[in-house]
């Protein structure tokens, strides 16, 4: 046993075991356990087989030539030539088996080895049957022997597979019982019920070896995928570190930029408040803040985007619509940088998000403009099949082969080392990548240095007949007041005294009475007053992250709660982390993010009065003490 156990591991260093999954060509399915359990099988039983034939034919010719000067008997010859054909199968299979073909199997050598391993027992249980001698108990004794002797050998060595040790060993041993009962003399009859207990044990013995090194290879098969997981959470766990720090320096750097100068221009105004250049202090002021809300926007984005915060609607929607909608916003930056930029006319139809597709549309488009000096771009759809190809082609810098492996990392710019701002962020195609995987739809890039770049998003086909309903380009942004206008009265939760100041400024501006408080106390106590005095709030705007570790969230339910649900709540926050924007997605309220521009504000909160004012009134309530 413990040499069989030795020879599998001492064939597995000598490279005649495969490897099991490292193996296998990449575009073959990995193994499944039974699979690499019988490969190892197979190659344990052929790693010893060259050995075991060569012992069995050095047997065979020694019991042949001793049997033939006892009993000059021709038999002896022919049953000689009739076991040695099978041994020279044998050693052929030996020769042509090469570490295990994948072209072949394990199956397919199992069967093969099986079959010569049977014929080459089978010509040993003749032995008995053909000239075992009656009466003769030296000789007899011989043959006892020799086959016993033949059958514990092969069963130790074939013990890895069953079919093998069934075929190797039953057919030896059952010629022998039969031969010793033709014979009919008691010792003869004696001895045949002996082999016949014999073959049980050897049978047995054998089962439970076979059982062991099968078991044995469990554990290692198990043992190698637990290693392999571990090493590849530990390579994933590094990539995300690796990730993180890249993306944590980038970010660090684009953040700082703008910081600083908003730090510069303020110091000025705050020195001099009156001076007659303040205006152009103040553009240029207003101007960093615009870069850091567009880089902040840019990383909530990657962030929604991955804490799986965005839904796709999937949808028939016309390309012509959408290449219209293309073309009106990116027309004048195109003119602006002298460029050509084509969005030729469509009348096919895909299945997609409407606002995602034309956001990965608008991220590829700009992308071109970008790396564009000279020449245009050209947005084409195509029909291949029962899919739409989109081509964005531009005429620009172009990429070597190695910068496409990277081209979708975060902060990633070509040509842009000193991280120049007015070259953007180097997120756009990391949102591309992203979208795409969201969406489904496969995106393929190729490039030539010099010669341009071409962008293909592949999409399912659609016809007009499955829209639902119309669809209508995403909106410009601009600051729209619905017919019913903005909130009379807001009461705003903030913990920070600078922001609330800010708030309550601008909501100031525009008429709006606007009341701001530190924490949930306050804003019950406000609210409670207010309604005594007979002008309720219309509005609670909370912040998501209080002091002390407070959830806006829920402070703002339990103030609807308290004061009845006919109080609208909004939420403002910072926050970037998956698990906290899954949670503020699920919670169904109005969500901004930080930093919230004036016209940001400004629509979410006439959208919300709106809604408010279109929904059943429920009256606010003083809470009873």
């Amino acid at each position: 046993m413990t040499g069989m156990v030795a020879a599998l591991f001492a064939a597995r260093r000598s490279g005649a075991l495969p490897d099991s999954a490292a193996a296998l060509p990449p575009t073959l399915p990995a193994p499944t356990l039974d699979e690499k359990i019988l490969r190892e099988q197979v190659a344990a039983v052929f790693v010893n087989l060259r050995q075991g034939t060569c012992s069995d034919r050095f047997v065979a010719l020694g019991f042949a030539s001793f049997m033939y000067w006892q009993l000059d008997e021709p038999l002896v010859l022919v049953w000689l030539a009739l076991h040695l054909s099978p041994t020279v199968q044998l050693l052929r299979l030996t020769a042509n088996f090469k570490a295990l073909p994948e072209s072949a199997g394990s199956t397919v050598w199992a069967a093969r080895y099986s079959r010569a391993i049977f014929v080459s027992s089978l010509t040993w249980g003749l032995a008995p049957l053909m000239f075992l001698p009656a009466g003769n108990l030296a000789l007899t004794a011989l043959v006892v022997t020799a086959i016993t002797g033949i059958c514990t050998s092969s069963a130790v060595l074939v013990a890895p597979l069953r079919s093998a040790l069934y075929c190797g060993v039953i057919p030896m041993m059952a010629g022998l019982t039969l031969g010793l009962a033709f014979n009919g003399d008691s010792v003869s009859l004696l001895l045949s019920s002996w082999t016949a207990i014999y073959l049980l044990i050897i049978l047995k013995y054998a089962s439970q070896l076979h059982h062991l090194l099968t078991q044995s290879l469990v554990n290692r098969f198990e043992k190698e995928a637990l290693a392999s997981q571990l090493g590849a959470q530990m390579a994933a766990t590094e990539r995300i570190s690796e990730e993180k720090t890249r993306f944590m320096a980038a970010a660090s750097h684009d953040l700082r930029q703008p910081l600083h100068a908003i730090a510069l221009f303020g110091a000025v105004l705050e020195r001099d408040p009156h001076g007659p250049e303040n205006g152009q202090y103040a553009a240029h002021l207003m101007r960093a803040v615009n870069a850091l809300g567009m880089s902040l926007d840019s990383m909530l984005d990657v962030s929604s985007l991955d804490a799986g915060m965005v839904t796709p609607v999937p949808q028939a929607l016309p390309l012509n619509h959408l290449f219209q909608s293309l073309n009106h916003v990116f027309s004048v930056a195109a003119s602006e940088k002298e460029l050509q930029l084509r969005l030729r006319a469509s009348p096919l139809w895909v299945r997609s998000d409407p606002q995602l597709l034309q956001r990965l549309l608008a991220n590829l488009v700009e992308n071109a403009l970008k790396y564009t000096p000279a020449g245009g771009a050209l947005v084409v759809a195509r029909l291949r099949g029962d899919e739409v190809w989109i081509d964005v082609r531009d005429t620009g810098i172009g990429m070597a082969p190695g910068q496409l492996e990277r081209i979708f990392e975060e902060f990633y710019q070509i040509d842009n080392p000193g991280r120049d701002r007015l070259q953007g962020l180097g997120i756009g195609l990391s949102i591309v990548q992203r979208l795409s995987r969201l969406l489904g739809h496969a995106v393929h890039v190729r490039s030539r240095p010099g010669r341009g770049s071409c962008f293909r998003v592949v999409l399912p086909l659609a016809h007009a007949a499955d829209a639902a309903q119309g669809w209508a380009p995403e909106s410009s942004g601009r600051f729209l007041l619905t017919a019913r206008g903005l909130p009379r009265r807001i009461l705003i939760v903030d913990d920070e005294v600078d922001i609330r100041e800010g708030m309550v400024a601008l909501l100031r501006s525009y008429s709006v009475e606007a009341t701001a408080v530190g924490d949930e106390g306050a804003a019950a106590n406000s609210l409670a007053e207010a309604i005594k005095a007979g002008i309720p709030f219309d509005a609670l705007l909370c912040d998501y992250r209080l002091a002390g570790g407070a959830d806006g969230l829920e402070a703002g339910r339990r103030l609807q709660g308290r004061f009845g649900p006919g109080l609208p709540l909004l939420l403002i926050t910072g926050e970037t982390a998956p698990g906290r924007l899954r949670r503020l997605r699920d919670s169904a309220v109005p969500v901004l993010f930080k930093p919230v521009g004036a016209k940001a504000m400004l629509q979410a909160l006439s959208d919300l009065h709106e809604a408010q004012s279109m929904a059943p009134t429920a009256a606010q309530t003083v809470p009873q003490p």
